[in-house]
């Protein structure tokens, strides 16, 4: 039997009042951008915005410590807004790709629900699943299924909850970047450079058909980034090189996002090694005047953060949705409840409970009957516990196994009765462990005496500690003795 797995499969947007403003922020690593963007009369307006570096990590800190961290920041920044579009991390996504053949859309949800089940190799009801689908040939399409595991989506709703902020996507940055539903933008490979990572994006056909994060490409080197520019160009023809033909050769165009210092070595290095193949690589600097559909505020820096939030302002869907889906409470109570089982629900809820407050009634009369025993016997119950504690107290003053004479004995017994062993201190710890010292006139006698020590009842690990001089010689062992063997 298959299991109900929930897919946000062409994620279809709720029915809410248009937001006028909205907070965007990405999460990179323990980096975190923000933006406030206005939407007005086709303008964008940018209200305020930080870039700040968390001391908690999101993944491992209490949820309640990074939520208070953000909104401390968010409150130094002056950010008032709560709705928020947030742009996941990269590395928290797993992909899995198929075909989808020409199929009605009930059919192609099953189908690309059992590729899911196939496809990744965590269980499948652990994870919030979205798909992003690009065109082939003969009407059928590539589909590239994405995942994030629920555990951190719902880290991530706590933090936001404790932030006082109210989510209202969950997306990757990289494809707000590069939006790969704008039919221009077709058939590119986009880079952009994070913290830690460089994050890897292909689109063509109208859809996403690859997603990557390359971890270890961007090293901190006492402070300063260094970008392992061979390493990205590596990853990259690998990924191309993984895609069926026909999406490969519509790729031709390489745009890197991200600092000039790191992007424009990047984009020289790219040029070189993949020009010759018929890409052209460009480095990313600003917006497009058309990027959006709207009148863009001058001077606005290229982001995750401000794209996320103003492609959302501007109702372009995201390639991926992860916001776990929320009912409303009528939608809950329509599908647990319906007109025929109502009567029967209500039934067996009143015979519920009342047999529940049977129960109670029941455990009450037992807790009066036990608390008049009680009342009965607790004066003799006191005088017992007394007892018992001073039995407690003063029982090691009267073991009659007395085990330390029964340690001098086996030690007696064991050292010779000539002088040639013989001990200066003994020393016994914890009723058990043992310490002698003393002197032998010589290696032999001491062995001896060992050997008939060893023999003794209750005397376990006999060990030699420490040994100095020839004739007469010093000595140190230890043992442990167990006093019911003995007995």
């Amino acid at each position: 039997m298959k299991p109900d797995v929930t897919f946000n499969f062409n994620f279809n947007f709720r029915r809410r009042k248009k937001l006028a403003a909205l907070l965007g922020l990405a999460l990179d690593g323990s980096k975190l951008d923000g933006v406030v963007l206005k939407h007005a009369n086709g303008s964008l307006a940018v209200l305020q915005k930080f870039s700040v570096t968390l001391s908690l990590d999101p993944l491992t800190a209490a949820p309640e410590l990074v939520g208070c961290e953000i909104r401390n920041q968010l409150d130094a920044a002056g950010v008032r807004e709560r709705n928020c579009v947030v742009g996941v991390p990269l590395k928290w996504i797993l992909t899995a790709q198929t075909e989808l053949p020409p199929l009605a859309e009930a059919d192609a949800k099953s189908l690309l629900q059992m590729e899911a089940e196939r496809g990744f190799h965590s269980d499948v009801t652990t994870l919030q699943i979205s798909d992003s689908r690009s065109s082939l040939a003969d009407g059928k399409k590539n589909v590239l299924l994405a995942g994030i595991p629920n555990t951190h989506l719902a880290a991530l709703e706590k933090i936001l909850a404790a932030a006082k902020l109210k989510p209202v996507s969950f997306a990757p940055g990289i494809s707000a970047l590069q939006f790969p539903g704008d039919g221009k933008s077709g058939g590119v490979l986009a880079l952009v450079i994070g913290e830690r990572n460089v994050s890897l994006q292909i689109s063509a056909g109208g859809g996403v058909v690859a997603l990557r994060s390359l971890e270890g490409a961007v090293e901190d080197e006492a402070g300063r980034r260094t970008l392992h520019a061979d390493v990205v160009a590596r990853e990259t023809r690998i990924t191309l090189g993984q895609l069926p033909g026909t999406l490969r050769g519509a790729v031709k165009h390489i745009r890197i996002f991200g600092p000039r210092e790191l992007a424009q070595p990047l984009a020289d290095e790219l040029e070189l090694r993949f020009e010759p193949l018929g890409l052209q690589v460009e480095f990313i600097s600003a917006y497009a005047p058309d990027e959006f559909g709207a009148t863009l505020p001058a001077g606005v820096s290229l982001s995750a953060a401000f794209s996320l939030a103003a492609r959302f302002l501007m109702e372009q869907k995201p390639a991926f949705e992860f916001l776990p889906p929320k009912p409303t409470f009528i939608e809950q109570f329509a599908s647990k409840y319906s007109s025929g089982r109502l009567r029967t629900t209500g039934a067996v809820a009143a015979g519920i409970a009342v047999i529940v407050l049977g129960l109670f009634l029941f455990q009450q009369i037992e807790l009066w009957h036990y608390r008049s025993q009680w009342s009965r016997i607790a004066v003799k119950v006191g005088e017992l516990q007394a007892i018992q504690d001073n039995i407690r107290q003063y029982r090691p003053w009267y073991d009659g196994t007395f085990p330390n004479l029964a340690i001098l004995r086996q030690l007696t017994l064991a050292f010779p009765e000539d002088g040639s062993v013989t001990a200066k201190n003994i020393e016994v710890q914890n009723g058990n462990t043992v310490t002698c010292s003393g002197t032998a006139s010589d290696y032999a006698s001491l062995l001896a005496m060992q050997s008939r020590l060893r023999a003794a009842d209750g005397v376990n690990d006999v060990k030699l500690e420490q040994i100095r001089g020839k004739a007469p010689m010093q000595f140190v062992f230890a043992f442990t003795f167990n006093n019911r063997g003995a007995e």
